[in-house]
């Protein structure tokens, strides 16, 4: 049997979750320290911004080279490699002699995030067209799980006493020998390689572009939520910190569930018609939100942008890699490209909004973009 007829196993799926999973655990990871880094290197919120920033740039610069490096070597070696380097720069981050050496450890730190990202959903979608049915929901739903597990062993280490040094460094090596160990179960190289991988980046064009339009919105929003929905509940609503604190986890494990049923769901519905519906669910319930002053019936309607939101990435992923002419790996970069670019953007735009208006008014983008996103759902089928 040659490669590309390769049937996938149960291992090389489970082998996929481990990669969804352990991304999505030293996500959260670095989020859970960002206010130690802060506080080791004594900086102030605008240079701690320019860090996020040098992150994001490498992010987008290793976005241009993912097609071509996962069509020479293969998704499952880059994932491997980029993986582990992404799990092991998290020992670096409180040992840099400064600033400007953190900078370029976050900027090397994007660079391998994208790549490696780009990789494992090229995985995934491969995955998903030989076993004729979606699964790409459920992967995602395993880097949600991976971000709520690494946000709970975070914080419970700090809580615990130890050291930050210590948890990053058990982390690291932690999930440097997941990445690795499973990556070996992956599908083999020629079973990913396509055509013309080898050639740069090459801006999207034709179906790609709205796709990576409709990812930014998504981003964006979710972003939004990810950013500003504690203090909305504390500061808009006058919910105790305790409560506010919910805002997030309330609409994290939303969307976590619903994208481990979100394979069922998308094999169910076309694609168009279950982001129309999650759309503007998410629309609806976001306007719950913000006409609501009952701070748990807010946090009903988190919940119900969490699960609204939760398939939208999945959902325009996939199509990425159902473009006709289009290798997988390609589609998925210029899509991701659009997605990390929504990504970064939202949280400063709803901050500018808020400082020229209220919070209120400036998360009616949420609104918007999810009655976008329904409006445009015609184009999550490209095929």
């Amino acid at each position: 049997m040659s490669a590309n007829a390769v049937l996938p196993s149960a291992r090389m799926r489970w082998a996929a979750r481990v990669q969804f999973f352990a991304s999505g655990f030293i996500f959260a990871t670095w989020g859970v320290h960002i206010p130690t880094v802060k506080a080791h290197y004594g900086v102030t919120e605008a240079e701690l911004g320019m860090a996020m920033l040098a992150a994001g740039v490498g992010a987008l610069l290793g976005l241009t080279q993912a097609s071509r490096w996962i069509g020479r070597h293969g998704a499952r070696a880059i994932a491997s490699l980029c993986g582990a380097v992404y799990a092991l720069l998290l020992a670096g981050l409180m040992v840099m002699p400064g600033y400007a050496a953190l900078l370029g450890l976050l900027a090397a730190f994007g660079i391998v995030t994208s790549v490696f990202d780009v990789a494992i959903n090229t995985e995934a979608a491969e995955l998903e067209l030989r076993n004729g049915r979606p699964l790409m929901s459920g992967m995602h739903g395993m880097f949600s799980l991976g971000g709520m597990a690494g946000a709970v062993t975070g914080s419970a280490a700090l809580a615990a006493g130890v050291a930050p040094q210590s948890h990053l460094m058990l982390v690291a090596l932690a999930m440097a020998l997941a990445i690795v160990l499973s990556a070996q179960w992956m599908l083999p190289k020629d079973a990913t390689a396509f055509a013309g991988g080898n050639e740069g980046f090459r801006l999207p064009r034709g179906a790609l572009v709205i796709l990576g339009v409709l990812a930014a919105l998504g981003l964006i929003a979710e972003g939004a939520i990810y950013d500003w929905s504690v203090l909305y509940l504390k500061q808009e609503l006058g919910s105790p910190q305790q409560q506010a604190a919910l805002a997030y986890a309330s609409f994290s494990a939303a969307m976590a569930a619903t994208r481990f049923g979100g394979d069922a769901l998308r094999a169910r519905f076309a694609p168009a018609v279950l982001l129309r519906g999650s759309a503007l669910l998410a629309a609806a319930s976001m306007t719950l939100v913000l006409l609501t002053d009952a701070p748990w019936l807010a946090l009903a309607g988190f919940a119900g942008v969490g699960a609204g939101f939760a398939n939208v990435v999945p959902i325009l992923f996939a199509a990425s890699a159902r473009v006709p002419g289009v290798e997988p790996a390609r589609g998925i970069a210029a899509v991701s490209a659009a997605a990390y670019l929504g990504f970064m953007a939202g949280p400063p735009v709803i901050g500018f909004l808020a400082e020229v208006s209220s919070l209120t008014a400036a998360l009616y983008v949420v609104v918007t973009f999810a009655v976008g996103l329904a409006a445009s759902a015609r184009w999550a089928d490209p095929a």
